[in-house]
């Protein structure tokens, strides 16, 4: 038995027709231009009415990830910055289009899912997932299930106050965890440190335009794998943003797992080895230091796969 994933962006919608072990077996991808609910709806049913006229078996249903809050019975996308959308009632227009069962949730509760259904946290029943890449993203799994929440909106962690009075961030708030966590808050700490005059600065400045300015994600990690200071202390201070938030999640949550995601997360061991090592000294349990942080398996697939099993399973609980 197959079932579809749908992955929405802000700029594209990626579909795949998925089988039961979480192998993708087909794939189309589709750009928004027009972002009105109409318009990305037909998209998405455009992409799925290709995948199930291909599909070499039976498709259960589609599961669809939105960059969006959605109500707590994830029938209403209340609000989706990226598309403009409030109070759409996202399932209702999408179970009408497609003629089939419809499982609609937040892109980042997709991924976790993914993740901890074939990808990285397998096995784990209790895990949180961050993903570090232009913001702070999260998806939190307890007892093998996703956590909503009352509202239907939990797991918004990058939106934690990390500092207090702290840098603003496009939520309206201050001192968000992913202001100071996220690939954005690594150009930021490394075009600080790159201000000085030392010859390390200027080298990093030099794989750009010569300028502080000039400096981006793709510079410092480049400069950080060929081992300059200014890069790798900016990676370290980012592992302990990161890791403040972490040993926060723990004292809640206490998981058996991290699963670390999204574009920074690809930088492996530039990341992960300062980040392991400032969690150890953050937590407060001696045993908590022994919780994995493990790099996501799925990359830009795990939305898709995780939508693609989701709703097979949300009508297996539901049968």
């Amino acid at each position: 038995m197959f079932s579809i994933g749908v992955d929405v962006g802000g700029t594209k919608i990626a579909a795949g027709l998925v089988d039961e072990a979480g192998a993708i077996v087909a794939r189309t991808r589709a750009d928004v231009a027009d972002k009105s609910p109409a318009a990305v709806v037909a998209a998405i049913t455009e992409a799925v009415d290709a995948l199930r006229a291909g599909a070499p078996g039976p498709v259960a249903g589609v599961g669809v990830g939105l960059p969006a809050f959605l109500d707590v019975d994830r029938e209403v996308a209340v609000v989706v910055p990226n598309l403009g959308w409030r109070d759409v009632p996202a399932g209702a227009l999408l179970r009408e289009a497609l003629g089939a069962d419809v499982a609609l949730e937040n892109d980042a509760n997709v991924a976790a899912w993914g993740e901890y259904r074939f990808g990285a946290g397998q096995g784990v029943s209790d895990l949180v997932m961050v993903t570090i890449g232009t913001g702070v993203g999260g998806g939190i799994i307890l007892g093998g299930r996703l956590v909503l929440g009352a509202q239907g909106m939990a797991a918004e962690i990058g939106h934690m106050n990390l500092v207090p009075g702290g840098l603003p961030c496009p939520c309206g708030k201050v001192g968000c965890w992913e202001q100071y966590a996220s690939g954005q808050a690594l150009v930021r700490i490394a075009k600080e440190r790159a201000s000085s005059a030392s010859p390390d600065a200027r080298a990093l400045c030099d794989l750009g335009d010569g300028t502080v300015a000039g400096i981006t994600g793709v510079h410092v990690t480049a400069a950080a794998a060929a081992g300059n200071p200014v890069a790798v202390a900016a990676f370290e201070q980012l592992a302990d943003n990161i890791a403040a938030g972490l040993a926060d999640l723990v004292a809640v949550l206490d998981p058996g797992a991290f699963v670390i995601g999204g574009g920074v997360s690809e930088s492996g061991d530039l990341l992960m080895a300062p980040l392991a090592a400032a969690y150890a000294c953050r937590v407060l349990v001696e045993r908590q230091q022994q919780i994995p942080l493990r790099p996501a398996t799925l990359r830009n697939d795990a939305g898709l796969v995780g939508a693609a099993d989701l709703v097979r399973h949300r009508a297996a609980l539901a049968s």
